[in-house]
């Protein structure tokens, strides 16, 4: 015999879906029937000739009392910014990216600085470690939350090695084995830590649905009821999801909605550099990006990345310096070329770190409106540090060094270009130009190239208008 967890319906034989409520998953064999969730069973009332449940509604203003603002700070201020200055309490996070990008790290070194520092609550509302707080304003120090770590993938022994290498304190993360997933959501609101680690949520099972780990229908279950589980305890869990050889986050797209923060981990697993990106944020915005560097102690966040990415240049022919926007922070990039007669019919067109079909694009500006003769040659671009540049003001760039490295030509001082190229080979103003322009200034670069509209008098720099492609 089945019987139904919501509405304690019998029927002969299992199905997905309950025939008296409608829910689905509900169904189990009698005596089975989990009660991890510790839910009270709703009033059903019979209308219509099915059982409808019946809620109490609550006053949206009561809801939004400051304990629901709380935020825990990771102890990273490159992580903070991404995610708005904290986890927020009961909120259900996802962090994706390839194999091998550091993920497990990063996730390591937060574990181990919410489980080691003493948190206190200053008036903004945002749990923070002790040497974060800069308010002048006593207050109350709270207990030290403990950290629930649960990694399907790498034993107590492995997680204890790595936190040892990373130099990171695990004092206050208690270790969990990966069993199904309602035993471990009861464990979780046995223990009630402050932060919940599942790596990774492909490596989840359970004993009520009857699908491989890492099956759309068990991954879809399980963040389900984990996303259940936050919203009841307050309790924030961070989930660890793999991608897909197309670059999504392996299981159903509805994964991403259902959780109220994806952070993605972008960067060339051959490169140090790594960006830390918020696709999604329901508590904030989702222009801001962190920037790290692999080294051998873990991730350490970089303070200035401009200096980074500019630090080993060298002036060669096709190199130019472009300046792209990442939330409220501008960066300089260097952006190299090289074009190179073509050996067969076909000339060949790739690029590192840019849209490949965009550099088609501007390939063929530059040849019908440029005077560039490339239909024979090979054109190779790549950006440096193994970053991504997405934006339409790096086309100026792109194009410049191109042009650089077809005339062997070098500019005796550094250059930034900003600018969008269309298709008449016209240059069109860009955003946050002022922006792009301070940065530069700030690392001593006196010369800029900007759209011919778009200029405009800054001090400290010599800007140059250009209005087409064949003025570059």
């Amino acid at each position: 015999m089945y019987v139904c967890t919501t509405c304690d319906a019998q029927m002969s034989k299992w199905a997905g879906r309950c025939l008296e409520c409608g829910g689905w998953g509900t169904v189990v064999e009698e005596g089975e029937a989990p009660r991890s969730l510790n839910r009270p069973l709703p009033r059903l009332e019979k209308a219509g000739g099915r059982f409808i449940s019946v809620r109490k509604s609550v006053k949206l203003s009561d809801a939004a009392g400051p304990e629901r603002r709380a935020r825990i700070s990771s102890g990273d201020a490159e992580v903070d910014r991404v995610i708005g200055g904290g986890f927020v309490q009961g909120s259900l996070v996802l962090l994706s990216g390839e194999p091998g990008i550091g993920k497990s790290t990063l996730v390591a070194q937060i574990a181990g600085s919410v489980a080691a520092s003493t948190h206190v609550s200053d008036p903004s509302g945002i749990l923070r470690p002790a040497g974060f707080r800069t308010s002048p304003t006593p207050v109350k120090p709270s207990a030290t939350p403990s950290v629930l770590y649960i990694s399907g993938e790498e034993s107590a022994y492995q997680l204890a090695d790595r936190f040892s290498r990373l130099k990171s304190k695990a004092d206050g993360v208690h270790f969990l084995e990966p069993f199904p997933v309602e035993t471990l959501i009861a464990s979780i609101e046995t223990e009630k830590p402050a932060l919940a680690v599942i790596d990774s949520v492909q490596t989840l099972t359970s004993t009520m649905v009857e699908a491989a780990a890492g099956s759309p229908t068990i991954v879809r279950y399980a963040t389900g009821l984990l996303l259940d589980l936050a919203k009841r305890t307050g309790i924030t869990i961070l989930l660890i999801g793999q991608v897909t050889k197309d670059g999504a986050i392996a299981g159903p797209k509805t994964l991403e909605h259902l959780v109220d923060t994806v952070l993605t981990l972008e960067g060339d697993p051959m490169h140090a550099y790594r960006l830390l990106r918020a696709t999604k944020n329901r508590f904030g915005s989702t222009d801001e990006v962190g920037v790290f560097e692999m080294t051998a102690s873990g991730m350490m966040a970089v303070e200035n990345p401009s200096a980074k990415f500019l630090e080993e240049r060298a002036v060669v022919p096709g190199s130019v310096i472009t300046a792209t926007v990442e939330g409220s922070r501008a960066f300089l990039v260097e952006v190299q070329a090289l074009v190179e007669k073509s050996a067969y019919g076909m000339p060949v067109r790739r690029a590192s770190g840019f849209d490949q079909n965009r550099l088609q694009m501007l390939t063929a500006i530059l040849s019908k409106r440029g005077n560039l003769r490339l239909a024979d040659k090979d054109v190779y671009v790549n950006v440096i540090g193994g970053l991504s540049l997405r934006e339409p003001a790096a086309d100026l760039a792109i194009c410049a060094a191109i042009v650089s490295a077809d005339r062997g030509t070098v500019s005796t001082e550094p250059v930034v270009y900003v600018g969008e190229v269309g298709l008449g080979g016209e240059v069109r103003s860009v955003p946050f130009l002022d922006r792009r322009l301070n940065e530069a200034k700030r690392l001593g670069i006196v010369h800029a190239a900007v759209p011919k509209k778009s200029t405009k008098s800054v001090e400290g720099l010599s800007i140059r208008g250009i209005g087409s492609a064949a003025e570059i």
